[in-house]
């Protein structure tokens, strides 16, 4: 199944890059529709936003403990997971990332290609459309003696996305993405290997430097256990020069795809959220 879907991605990359060459005819009629969202993700999940080229993104995001912890772990500030990561661009639109995560020890990597761009006038085009494979590993220590065959096969996961937006206006976006996830092992009382899901997102810019984001993520019916939630998230965008701050409130205490979408425990009405913020940096390597 990975092999199929890899080579569709690559082969859709390939007639998009010729169709592209195509589509990029300007006219004076024709506009580019730029800056659908701010960032290359809403809040967990990924934009339909790439990284320009020779442009390096190093991007650090904080999870804090539930709200719900007390007044003992100081409603979860005493309590951090942390990711970082590196987002490069090799093309305007074809981005490449690795990423570790702190919870379960998580390593991640992507590729990310932007394969139509929205566009108005007279060759317009109603939507940007961005492709999305995901690979991680979780390397958190397994108790051999209570799992003797648990080979590193089975701490591997695959996220393919198509994720669609437009943007309605200069204040609002929206986008959805049809989500596949493939986890090699799964243990007992977890669900499926194979999980469909969509998420949906949206954008509401306040002012030029200001923006209220929100994403929820939906798991189609009977893939995975009822202890696990479907992951909302709301938070807010804050552009200061060459930084973007993200501040939000979560349910999920992952910060990778896998375990966004599986991995979900937190329920927003019995206070079990997270506060958590990302923070990224660009760096250019463009000569002037």
């Amino acid at each position: 199944m990975r092999i199929v879907l890899a080579f569709l991605f690559f082969a859709n990359l390939s007639y998009a890059q010729d169709l592209m060459q195509i589509l990029d005819v300007e006219t004076d009629s024709s506009t580019w529709v730029s800056a659908t969202f701010k960032n290359t993700r809403v809040i967990n999940a990924h934009s339909i936003e790439t990284i320009a080229q020779k442009h390096l993104e190093f991007r650090i995001s904080h999870r804090f403990g539930s709200v719900n912890s007390g007044y003992y772990e100081l409603w979860g500030l005493d309590q951090s997971q942390i990711r970082w990561g590196l987002e490069y661009g090799i093309t305007d639109r074809l981005n490449i990332a690795i990423g570790r995560s702190s919870f379960q020890k998580v390593y991640d990597s992507y590729i990310k290609y932007k394969l139509f761009r929205q566009r108005t006038g007279a060759q317009s085009i109603p939507v940007t459309i961005t492709l999305l494979s995901v690979a991680t590993v979780q390397t958190l220590k397994v108790n051999s003696a209570l799992y003797p065959n648990y080979a590193f096969r089975n701490r591997l996961a695959y996220v393919h996305q198509i994720i669609i937006a437009r943007k309605f206006s200069e204040r609002y976006s929206f986008q959805v993405s049809p989500t596949v996830l493939h986890r090699n092992g799964v243990r007992e009382g977890e669900g499926k290997n194979t999980i469909l899901s969509c998420v949906g997102a949206g954008r509401i810019k306040f002012s030029k430097r200001v923006a209220l984001n929100a994403e929820y993520f939906y798991v189609f019916p009977n893939q995975l256990p009822n202890i696990y939630q479907n992951a909302f998230s709301i938070g807010f965008d804050i552009e200061t020069g060459g930084h973007v701050f993200q501040l939000h409130f979560t349910n999920s205490r992952s910060m990778v795809e896998k375990g966004v979408i599986a991995e979900t425990y937190g329920n927003w009405e019995k206070g079990d959220v997270f506060y958590g913020f990302n923070i990224s940096r660009m760096f250019s390597f463009r000569k002037k």
